[in-house]
C-alpha cells in the first residue's frame, strides 16, 4: 500500500495531458459510469465516487491523478485517498470542463 507523504497537488489539464502522453500517470475519472460513457480522456479508467474505494486503486499503474467534471468530486476522492493512506499524484483542477475548454480531446 502507498502512504501519503505530502499534500495532493491540483494539476492543470495541460500538465495532465503532457504527463499522460509520457506515460507518467494513470488518470482515474470519478464521475458516474453514464457520464464517463458520454466522453472521457483516452486511457483513463472509471472509479465512480458513489462507490469509490481508494484501497482498490491500481498500485502498478504509476502515479494516479483523479479527475471529474469540475474538480469537486476528484477533490473529495483525493481526501478519501488521504484518509485511507493511499498516495496519489494529484487531481485535475477544473476537471473535464476545463480540459475541453482548453481544446483537449475526449473519446467516447
Amino acid at each position: 500500500m502507498f502512504r501519503l507523504t505530502r499534500r495532493v497537488e491540483s494539476l492543470l489539464p495541460a500538465e495532465v495531458h503532457e504527463r499522460l502522453k509520457k506515460g507518467e500517470i494513470l488518470l482515474v475519472d470519478v464521475r458516474e459510469p453514464g457520464e464517463f460513457a458520454m466522453g472521457h480522456v483516452a486511457g483513463s479508467i472509471n472509479a465512480p465516487l458513489s462507490r469509490f474505494d481508494a484501497t482498490a486503486l491500481p498500485t502498478d499503474a504509476g502515479a494516479i491523478v483523479l479527475c471529474c467534471a469540475v474538480g469537486r468530486r476528484s477533490a473529495a476522492a483525493a481526501e478519501g485517498c488521504r484518509k485511507a493512506g493511499v498516495e496519489i499524484a494529484g487531481h485535475m483542477e477544473g476537471g473535464l470542463t476545463e480540459w475541453t475548454r482548453t481544446g483537449l480531446p475526449l473519446t467516447i
